[in-house]
């Protein structure tokens, strides 16, 4: 079955409690690799942040697979618990995987899906995964601040790439650049001067949202190749 932009809709096992959930993979001819692609907390994978950001990736020849979280799989608004999620995540690389080949397997996502994602791979190295990816890593609440949220990360022992904003009210820079320094040279950061946690840019800003998204898949692509 396929989908907006020609993506292959699949569904994978979870578990006894969570069920099958679904997930879309956008397979471009000659990909060089794959990135599996988790949504944020409030909306699902076929938000239009996933569609775009997975159609630029695979026009500049990498593959994506976005997939639910059972909780939105089932359309409520509660996010599933920590342990439900990254079980999903190591679910969807079990999957990505038969889907990836030979390709180089990436893994990540936006805000909450790239956060469970690193607490996952803290929890269990991700098999065949080489880094991770996260557009907009959520340090703390809004409002909060507070670096509490990443301290896993600095057992990740894969490359990571962070895609912030740097008017992220859920990434302090004042915080995220310090706790990067701490993970050392397998964290990379790329701030977005001007966007903010969905990468959105000020009216007077002399970027479009869409030509920050470019930015973002451009540098991401660069960091995967370099990676693989």
């Amino acid at each position: 079955m396929s989908n907006r932009g020609g993506a292959k809709e699949i569904q994978f096992y979870v578990g006894e409690k969570a069920g099958a959930v679904s997930g879309l993979l956008l397979k471009p001819e000659g990909s060089q690799a794959l990135l599996l692609l988790a949504h944020g907390a409030g909306a699902g994978m076929r938000h239009h942040f996933m569609e775009d950001t997975a159609a630029k990736l695979a026009a500049r020849g990498v593959a994506t697979l976005r997939y639910q979280f059972p909780y939105m799989e089932k359309r409520t608004k509660r996010p599933d618990s920590e342990a439900v999620l990254t079980d999903t995540v190591r679910a969807a690389v079990t999957a990505a995987k038969k889907q990836a080949g030979d390709l180089p397997l990436f893994a990540g996502g936006k805000s909450m899906g790239g956060r469970m994602t690193s607490l996952a791979a803290v929890k269990e190295p991700l098999d065949n995964v080489r880094g991770l990816i996260f557009f907009g890593f959520p340090l703390h609440a809004v409002g909060r601040l507070g670096a509490e949220r990443g301290r896993h990360l600095t057992e990740i022992k894969i490359p990571m790439l962070f895609l912030q904003g740097s008017r992220d009210a859920l990434a302090d820079l004042k915080l995220l650049k310090p706790l990067c320094k701490q993970v050392g040279k397998s964290a990379e950061l790329f701030v977005v001067d001007g966007g903010d946690h969905s990468f959105h840019m000020l009216k007077s800003a002399d970027k479009s949202d869409e030509e920050v998204l470019d930015s973002l898949c451009a540098e991401a692509v660069e960091w995967m190749r370099q990676n693989s």
